[in-house]
């Protein structure tokens, strides 16, 4: 084992210095303090929305399940217990819910590409995760739905 250890050392190293040419090594790394990145995050929001391909889903709104993650970077180390400082996880449900309020979405992808989108606008959000799943579509499943991860172009 301890033969190996220069080579761990130099992969992690590797991961913090150029971490977007290792993203998918960071599995669920949203929260990182030596890079000044918090993690903000909505569980398992339930709400009703309208969405489906198949006919009995048009006009009838069905359970939908939806968690985001947020990858976000801090422009201070400390937020001074300050509101605009941070990104608010209340204004990313509110905007969960503009956008399905908005008329009906035939795919689970749909919507969540346009939370991630909507989310990606925030210049302080460096990527996002995105999980909607319907609890009602498929019988004897407890959910099917999507997952997504996007990053922002700089």
């Amino acid at each position: 084992m301890l033969g190996k250890l220069p080579i761990l050392i130099l992969r992690i190293k590797e991961l913090i210095m150029e971490p977007s040419k290792n993203i998918s090594s960071f599995e669920n790394k949203y929260a990182d303090g030596t890079r000044l990145i918090r993690h903000i995050f909505v569980r398992d929001y339930e709400t009703l929305a309208y969405i489906g391909v198949w006919e009995h889903e048009k006009g009838a709104r069905q359970p939908v399940r939806i968690n985001v993650d947020l990858s976000v970077a801090e422009e201070s180390e400390h937020h001074g217990d300050n509101l605009a400082n941070v990104v608010c996880y209340n204004e990313v449900v509110q905007r969960i819910d503009d956008i399905i309020s908005s008329g009906h979405i035939s795919l689970v992808e749909t919507l969540a590409e346009k939370i991630a989108e909507m989310e990606l606008v925030e210049p302080r959000v460096l990527s996002v995760r995105v999980r909607v799943e319907k609890l009602a579509a498929v019988k004897g499943a407890a959910s099917v739905g999507v997952e997504i991860e996007r990053h922002q172009c700089r």
